[in-house]
């Protein structure tokens, strides 16, 4: 199930409506046409006895859909431990950054002059 997603990206779903034989009240319908599903992927439809496509395996096309999504689940799940972890580490460097500015404000603030030493030294 490797190129699972480059089979799945190359489908295109489609809105259409069974033969009147089929189904006279025509509902629409959303699926996939065999015909094009089977330029992708031979091995999901189905075929008749003629050996031409007349339906897909959405039982193997439900089973790709969770593959991907499994694969793609676990990078977010990566992606989210990652984020986690920058801001964790932007969070301390931060809070060092703070005190550090924190402490050079005491130090400007004792080395201010005060009122009664700049009248001295007039």
């Amino acid at each position: 199930m490797d190129n699972t997603g480059e089979v799945l990206f190359a489908l295109k779903p489609v809105t259409f409506r069974y033969r009147k034989e089929l189904d006279p009240h025509g509902i629409p319908q959303w699926g996939l046409v065999a015909e094009d599903v089977q330029r992708v992927n031979p091995a999901v439809v189905a075929l008749d006895k003629a050996g031409k496509p007349y339906s897909v395996r959405y039982d193997q096309v439900n089973a790709m859909l969770l593959n991907e999504f499994l694969k793609e689940h676990r990078k977010v799940e990566e992606l989210t431990k990652n984020f986690q972890a920058t801001i964790a580490q932007q969070q301390k460097q931060i809070e060092a950054l703070t005190a550090g500015l924190q402490k050079v404000s005491a130090q400007l603030e004792l080395a201010k002059p005060t009122t009664q030493t700049v009248l001295n030294n007039q």
